[in-house]
């Protein structure tokens, strides 16, 4: 089945082309998420008119990703701070929301950057220094070091927790002596 793509489509083309695929992909999974619109004689002019528009569009986003990729590269490094346990084992995970988060923060919100752009996608989850890309647009991927160290309450943690075990143990002693 012919149809011409509504919106960008990973693995398939971008918005505006005309693409043959399977009538049950189509019927099925496409269509009703409207990402595809049956191509037909009456909707492929309107698929070459939105073509044009979406190539202005694209090329103006491409514009502003290659200005933003400049502001990036001034940043460069990160630094995230969480908290560890014993022998440094890292409490929970850097997820790319909270990165994007700090990168918003450090620039005092003259960047903004979308979680899903970051890649890798997995969560940080130990010390040190990890490389990551930002791809802001299909050929427009902007490095950036994200450095993740130990936050200064994390070692004084785990010796608080040791100091109410012991209160506890002698709680019970006092208990029985009355």
């Amino acid at each position: 089945m012919k149809v011409i793509l509504q919106k960008d489509i990973p693995n398939l083309g971008d918005a505006g082309e005309i693409k043959e695929v399977a009538d049950g992909y189509a019927r099925n999974f496409l269509i009703p998420r409207k990402l595809v619109l049956p191509a037909t004689a009456g909707t492929a002019k309107a698929a070459q008119h939105q073509k044009r528009l979406i190539n202005l569009k694209t090329e103006k986003r491409r514009k502003e990703m290659a200005i933003l990729s400049e502001k990036l590269k001034s940043i460069a490094e990160i630094e995230m701070q969480i908290r560890v346990g014993a022998k440094n084992r890292v409490f929970g995970s850097i997820t790319p929301a909270m990165i994007a988060k700090a990168i918003e923060e450090k620039s005092a919100g003259a960047i903004v950057v979308d979680r899903r752009k970051i890649e890798p996608g997995d969560p940080i989850k130990a010390l040190g220094e990890h490389k990551l890309r930002i791809n802001l647009a299909s050929d427009i991927r902007v490095p950036i070091v994200v450095k993740v160290v130990a936050h200064p309450d994390s070692e004084p943690q785990a010796k608080v927790e040791a100091a109410p075990v012991a209160e506890a143990t002698e709680a019970p002693a006092e208990a029985t002596a009355e």
